[in-house]
């Protein structure tokens, strides 16, 4: 028996309603760790208070969403948008990024009230039929929600590094994550390239910076089957990694002299021990587990120090969409790498030599810097400048990490830092030529 169309509108509206509230309540579980004085501080530029996330990401809905398709919409607070504007010009001027830490008020309840205010008019719009959702709307709001999974996964890392800076090494979850996994031998992973297309040309959603897909030429290439391990960078460290300069690109040399880098961030050695800061507090270096919080530059260094190098995102891609079904990541025990679902909030070992681990766990540094592909369009308005106008002095991450959504990653998908950063959970895997 068919279900009738408008039916079938209304069970879809209904579908929508409930994605976006289970979405954007995730946000909230994050925080119930948090005690109210962990909400306001900001440790360093990159990092934004957890309270700004809150708000920033309500008022991209209101923004985007509700002010374009309510009639005679009326903001919360019309304060806000100079405070929780990111980065978008077109919209209007906002508050120092580097300062967000300095403000008091708006105060987290505040805060949540207006979340709940901003989420209580997109549920009753999406639920109400006599509001029409055209496939301009729905573009809106998926991509809304793609971009409040992006702010849950800082809202992690920022909170970490947040929390790195107290002496007291405080706990922000104490569940047990321990795992007795070994990591399986690196094998290395063998393509004849060619003539090859990556990008996305899918029907479902993709940023704007994965499309349009295109085709390139490889050189015969291999990459390691797993990503490299703690232990393994550790080999780098003590055979002075960090003091051979002929090991770095000139701007990390210069990097790693001006901030004293002796090791991954959150690594740290108490009398002979090599310790680490993780989100269950600090606990000692597993050597099995992928190494994570390196930068670009660390990553590029150490693959020099082991006769090899950073793939391209290219041969990552090219690869990855191998260990995919039909393109997508499978779900459950199946599931290709370990992801925020499972409240780790920290990478384990692929124990197992056909787990390639290359979702999940860690983002992994590639040698390609950020840039349009051909034929790249960004979006009209403001919503273009949501990844175009970046597309200067960052290179390419991929995979996913451990404080990525499940259902947000994809193999096209194209994350971007500083070559400096590495406050991610950022790591590497290996690529040799063939000759």
């Amino acid at each position: 028996m068919s279900v009738p169309v408008q039916e079938k509108i209304e069970i879809s509206r209904i579908a929508l309603a409930e994605r976006f509230i289970a979405i954007r309540s995730f946000s909230r579980e994050i925080c119930e760790p948090l005690e109210i004085e962990d909400y306001v501080v900001q440790s360093m530029p990159d990092v934004s208070p957890t309270r700004w996330h809150l708000a920033h990401t309500a008022w991209f809905f209101e923004t985007f969403l509700l002010a374009p398709n309510l009639p005679n919409y009326v903001s919360p607070n019309a304060k806000f948008e100079y405070l929780f504007n990111s980065y978008y010009n077109a919209v209007g001027k906002q508050f120092p990024r580097s300062r967000r830490g300095f403000l008091t008020r708006p105060t987290v309840r505040d805060v949540m009230k207006y979340r709940d205010q901003i989420d209580r008019q997109v549920d009753d719009w999406l639920r109400d039929s006599s509001f029409g959702i055209g496939s301009g709307e729905l573009d809106v709001l998926e991509l809304g929600l793609q971009h409040e999974q992006q702010h849950q996964e800082l809202m992690l890392t920022d909170i970490k590094h947040v929390l790195s800076c107290n002496p007291l090494f405080p706990v922000y979850q104490s569940r047990d994550t321990s795992h007795s996994a070994t990591a399986a031998d690196r094998e290395w992973l063998e393509r004849a390239g060619g003539v090859v297309e990556i990008g996305s040309s899918a029907d479902c959603f993709t940023f704007d910076n994965e499309r349009p897909r295109h085709e390139l030429l490889l050189k015969p290439y291999r990459l390691g089957s797993r990503p490299v391990t703690a232990g393994e960078y550790l080999e780098f460290i003590d055979d002075r990694g960090y003091e051979r300069p002929e090991l770095w690109l000139s701007m990390g040399w210069n990097t790693v002299e001006a901030n004293g880098w002796t090791a991954p961030l959150y690594w740290q050695k108490h009398e002979e021990a090599w310790m680490q800061f993780t989100l269950q507090g600090l606990r000692p270096v597993d050597l099995n587990e992928p190494v994570c919080h390196v930068s670009y530059f660390e990553a590029d260094a150490y693959a020099r120090w082991a006769n090899s190098r950073l793939p391209t995102e290219a041969e990552w891609e090219l690869l990855a969409a191998k260990q995919t079904v039909d393109g997508e990541l499978t779900d459950g025990e199946s599931a290709p790498g370990h992801f925020v679902e499972g409240r780790r909030f920290h990478p384990i070992p692929a124990a197992l030599p056909e787990q390639t681990q290359m979702f999940g766990d860690i983002w992994e540094w590639t040698a390609s810097p950020y840039v349009a592909y051909p034929g790249y369009e960004p979006a009209v308005g403001a919503l273009g400048e949501y990844n175009g106008k970046f597309m200067c002095n960052q290179y390419v991450l991929r995979g996913g990490s451990c404080a990525t959504p499940l259902s947000h990653i994809r193999p096209t998908y194209r994350n971007f830092f500083p070559p400096e950063a590495r406050w991610q959970f950022s790591g590497i895997r290996l690529a040799k030529n063939i000759d």
